[in-house]
């Protein structure tokens, strides 16, 4: 194994069950902890649409299972078993989401929502025979890394666009896919994962960045607002 990955392995005894609401939960803590290093009721509230009092039962209610750790004013934190809820979560939503575009032809804006309520209802083994079918991908259609079958996940860290300096050539590697409006925009741009990309100039205060995106002799360039350069994650090419 190596550094840039996280091991969650299961034991002998059978996985317990959980409820679609539990498995949100941990599965957007996991999300936060990981961008953010820990995860408030605050962010919990945002990213789920819900009320802030109603995070903060759950919170309870997952802490007395053992699925995670609530600090007050802290935050809270996944313990090993709610980290291996959430990565079996994580797999069945981008394996799903995989089949739906490569088999199925979905566009990549449309395969988040219905993974979203599929993931709860498909089974660890249909999940399973999804993937292999599709020869075990490693990642999903927004370049999200998909946890293996014994809760392994590539979780190396990427630079984003707005972290390049200028003239440097990266390849983009992940985005988003929780807003539908931003892929379609971003296919039309050609900011898809696996695309070449190049940092032309920056606008002071916050302004805009000129991008170049594409191969050489094919390339189209762009501008583009600082927040999404931060959304979309490349490495050096």
């Amino acid at each position: 194994m190596t550094p840039s990955q996280t091991a969650v392995r299961p034991d002998d005894a059978p996985e317990p069950t959980y409820t679609g609401p539990v498995e949100d939960y941990l599965k957007t803590i996991y999300e936060l902890e990981r961008a953010t290093g820990t995860a408030t009721t605050t962010d919990i509230a945002h990213r789920l649409a819900i009320a802030p009092a109603s995070v903060t039962g759950m919170v309870r209610r997952l802490a007395d299972q053992r699925l995670l750790k609530h600090e007050p004013y802290r935050g809270v934190r996944l313990t090993q078993a709610g980290q291996r809820v959430a990565l079996r979560t994580l797999r069945r939503h981008r394996v799903i989401e995989t089949f739906l575009a490569r088999v199925l032809g979905y566009p990549w804006d449309a395969v988040h929502d219905e993974a979203e309520r599929l993931e709860h209802a498909a089974s660890d083994e249909l999940v399973d025979r999804m993937a292999t079918a599709l020869d075990e991908p490693t990642v999903d259609p927004h370049g999200a890394p998909i946890p293996s079958r014994d809760g392994t996940v590539n979780d190396r860290r990427y630079a984003s666009i707005a972290d390049l300096p200028l003239g440097q050539r990266a390849r983009l590697v992940c985005v988003s896919d929780d807003d539908p409006a931003r892929l379609r925009y971003l296919a039309e741009l050609g900011l898809t994962p696996g695309a070449l990309v190049v940092v032309l100039a920056r606008a002071p205060f916050e302004g805009p960045l000129s991008i170049r995106v594409g191969d050489p002799g094919r390339a189209a360039d762009h501008a583009i607002g600082p927040a999404l350069a931060r959304a979309l994650l490349v490495e050096p090419s």
